[in-house]
């Protein structure tokens, strides 16, 4: 690896570039993985800091949650009998079931996803 330099002044600076960032956003899912490592693995949130997969992991955290909560709130709902037929019926009824399908999926989630 070359390192090249560029004078400023008296002084030679090294022409040092980050690398690339990856781009998207990290999510509430992502945000509460960045803080559980940051808080409670300090080790590796400085490791992937240093080695730039911080971002991405949180990125891809975030993506996992969502997909899990979708699927598992689907089944919840689907296991309890919240059907189309219901919305059509009583929909505050339909609205409380979905909330707490969606609510027990969620703390599945960062049980599972988030706090490993």
């Amino acid at each position: 690896m070359d390192i090249t330099y560029t004078k400023h002044g008296d002084y030679y600076y090294p022409d040092l570039a980050l690398p690339p960032q990856p781009t998207g956003d990290i999510g509430r899912f992502g945000r509460m993985r960045k803080k559980y490592l940051k808080v409670y693995q300090p080790d590796t949130f400085a490791l992937m800091l240093m080695e730039n997969t911080l971002t991405q992991h949180l990125i891809d955290i975030d993506l996992q949650a969502k997909e899990q909560i979708g699927l598992i709130t689907s089944r919840l709902a689907k296991a309890e009998g919240v059907t189309e037929d219901l919305k059509a019926r009583d929909q505050l009824e339909w609205i409380r079931a979905m909330n707490s399908c969606r609510a027990r999926a969620e703390e599945q989630v960062v049980r599972d996803l988030i706090l490993l």
